[in-house]
């Protein structure tokens, strides 16, 4: 098993891993996506948490965590204390705990001194990720988890300095929200318990991204997979939406591909991208440049489940998301003559997710 405090491979930590929160008292968010997936029982366990106006100064203080577990059940657990959270500012590692055994400091815990001394919360780092959390109904233990994570992909080419998802300008924090993909894609190895059962797994598909600002994008959508049904080495994260740059509005969107080594980008400043989501149980985005282009075609006959989300007036209902869509991925290589496919891929264990609004007809946006 990985060392839990073992730091983040440098060729592979992304821009922004760290907290972004520097004291300022100005409406603020951050909140983390860890997910693993289990393709021998084909489900998944996607972990959501979030900080709101750390200083404590305002009604939304606070943080939050989210599982959306086998057969997009749901869990939600609030954490009211902003203080109990921590987060490092260089590189990924955060925590929210409640009820400790001993009066201490927040920060990273040895796995087995969180266990001991922790009533309910949880812990990630780029290499581990541990946590419980109880029914508020019951006060019983509702999840708890604890596995290890080898990172393969961060956002970018193996091998030379790691990107960021929105371009070098999210430097300057222009955008709002920011978004990072963490680690396009690793192997996870441990055990999730969830209302009574146990999931023990080798290696499975796990993947990680962020997001900060003041608030989510004002409509959205996301597709994620990297559990194909005969590629292992295949990670995809595409998503767009209105988001807000120097106070206007925009819609963007992108897609990335990891794929034996290569990385694939598309998006605005180097892409012509379009795409068609419909209100829900659909999701179509084109995108083609001087070297490549791609298609995916997502869909959907669950009826998805409602997730929470940081807004202008905090945490709420304003998304809707399942983790077993149904995907095809495919990539050519743009020649003079024909195009040549490189990757021909489907799945039946795609995230995808719609948010804000509104949603009452299909979105489209011509390249």
């Amino acid at each position: 098993m990985l060392d839990p405090l073992a730091r983040f491979p440098n060729r592979l930590q992304t821009p922004h891993s760290g907290y972004h929160w520097h004291g300022c008292d100005r409406r603020f968010f951050e909140g983390w996506y860890y997910r693993v997936t289990l393709p021998h029982c084909v489900q998944t366990f996607a972990f959501m948490y979030s900080i709101e106006d750390p200083a404590g100064n305002s009604p939304y203080s606070g943080g939050s965590a989210q599982i959306l577990g086998p057969d997009d059940s749901y869990l939600c657990r609030t954490f009211p204390e902003p203080q109990q959270f921590w987060g490092w500012p260089h590189q990924l590692g955060l925590g929210h705990w409640r009820n400790s055994v001993r009066q201490r400091r927040p920060d990273f815990l040895e796995p087995q001194t969180f266990e001991q001394d922790i009533h309910e919360g949880y812990q990630g780092t780029a290499t581990w990720h541990q946590g419980k959390l109880r029914d508020p109904t019951t006060g019983d233990y509702a999840a708890s988890w604890q596995y290890a994570i080898q990172p393969l992909y961060g956002w970018g080419t193996p091998g030379r300095l790691q990107q960021s998802t929105a371009g070098w300008l999210s430097a300057l924090h222009i955008f709002e929200p920011g978004w990072q993909i963490l680690m396009a894609h690793g192997l996870a190895t441990g055990w999730i318990q969830w209302y009574g059962q146990r999931y023990d797994f080798a290696n499975a598909p796990a993947y990680g991204e962020k997001n900060w600002g003041g608030a989510f994008p004002q409509k959205w959508f996301w597709l994620n997979c990297n559990s194909f049904d005969t590629e292992p080495d295949l990670a995809l994260t595409a998503g767009g939406g209105r988001r807000s740059i120097l106070g206007w509005m925009e819609a963007v969107a992108m897609a990335g591909i990891h794929h034996r080594g290569q990385f694939y980008e598309f998006v605005p400043w180097n892409s012509q991208i379009s795409w068609h989501i419909k209100p829900w149980g659909y999701w179509y985005l084109q995108a083609q440049n001087r070297h490549f282009a791609v298609e995916l075609t997502a869909t959907t006959d669950r009826p998805g489940t409602p997730l929470r989300a940081p807004t202008n007036q905090g945490l709420a209902i304003c998304c809707r998301d399942t983790m077993q869509g149904k995907l095809q991925l495919r990539l050519w290589q743009q020649t003079a003559t024909n195009p040549r496919i490189l990757i021909d891929a489907t799945s039946d264990l795609c995230g995808l997710e719609i948010g804000g609004g509104p949603w009452k007809a299909p979105w489209r946006m011509e390249d």
